[in-house]
């Protein structure tokens, strides 16, 4: 494998067809979200709840989830969409910032449970036992497992790859790839490898959590979507150290450092409440 690494020079397109072009990256993307949606309808049926909520809110959170992070994309890279405006919607040669597609997940999920415990589809929607907290424990270990082989779409592209290394993993990157800084160097370390195995362990340590859950019968809460934004964000935040792509600098830390360091503290102190309130609520009982 290491060989293999060194030594093939990944092209973009898988298959063309005359004026159809048929990407790697799409053709990962898509498969990452298959797979993600076949853990969250494995895990519903697991917990039996109606696998026909986990499929309707499936439709919203691919539309939304593709809008926000291309447009948190386009946003940090505002100047180059503004010269060039018709790129914004060229998604397959990359460009999809997984924050984004985190923030208009919540977003998404927030407003479809919300609208279930208002409508008649309340009925369905009974069994969730929490709603929002439930459907985000399902949704996020698929999450997980979709940005593990997504990432390898980025690896067809080489928009993904760290700093220049001699180690016998690292992948060769064409001129036109390359930072200015780093034009003499040849191989990389692969940023994008060691992003996707960080989030197959975050997708192992989640069905493990789950696992204990069926155990024990409990009723999944808000502990899945906190331990997957924390343990993302520490993987994002180690990650930019090698990453050359460029970021805007904000106090020393690259942006996307910055984000994740936002998504911690937002996690440990929502964690640190709601565990407060509880003890509180326990006293006063």
């Amino acid at each position: 494998m290491f060989n293999f690494l060194n030594t093939y020079g990944p092209e973009p397109i898988l298959i063309s067809l005359g004026p159809i072009n048929i990407y790697w990256y799409g053709v990962f993307i898509v498969t990452g979200i298959l797979a993600g949606i076949a853990v969250a309808l494995k895990l519903a049926e697991r917990y039996r709840l109606d696998k026909n909520i986990i499929i309707d809110a499936v439709f919203y959170l691919i539309i939304g989830g593709i809008v926000g992070a291309r447009l948190y994309h386009v946003i940090l890279e505002l100047p180059f969409y503004l010269a060039n405006p018709f790129s914004v919607i060229k998604i397959y040669e990359g460009g999809l910032a997984i924050h984004g597609a985190i923030i208009a997940g919540v977003i998404v999920l927030c407003i479809y449970t919300r609208r279930l415990k208002n409508t008649a589809a309340n009925e369905r929607f009974k069994n969730t036992a929490g709603g929002f907290w439930f459907l985000s424990s399902l949704f996020v270990a698929g999450l997980a497992l979709a940005q593990a082989i997504g990432r390898f779409g980025n690896y067809f592209n080489q928009e993904l790859f760290g700093r220049p290394t001699d180690l016998p993993w690292g992948i060769p990157i064409r001129l036109a790839n390359r930072p200015l800084e780093y034009f003499g160097a040849s191989h990389f370390h692969p940023a994008f490898l060691y992003e996707a195995l960080g989030n197959f362990l975050i997708f192992a340590a989640l069905l493990a959590l789950h696992y204990f859950y069926l155990k024990n019968k409990k009723s999944p809460d808000e502990i899945f979507l906190l331990c997957y934004l924390g343990l993302y964000s520490v993987l994002r935040f180690l990650m930019e150290f090698i990453r050359v792509d460029p970021a805007a600098v904000v106090l020393g830390l690259r942006w996307p450092q910055i984000t994740s360091l936002a998504i911690i503290a937002s996690s440990l102190g929502y964690y640190i409440w709601k565990r407060n309130r509880i003890s509180r609520l326990s006293n006063q009982a």
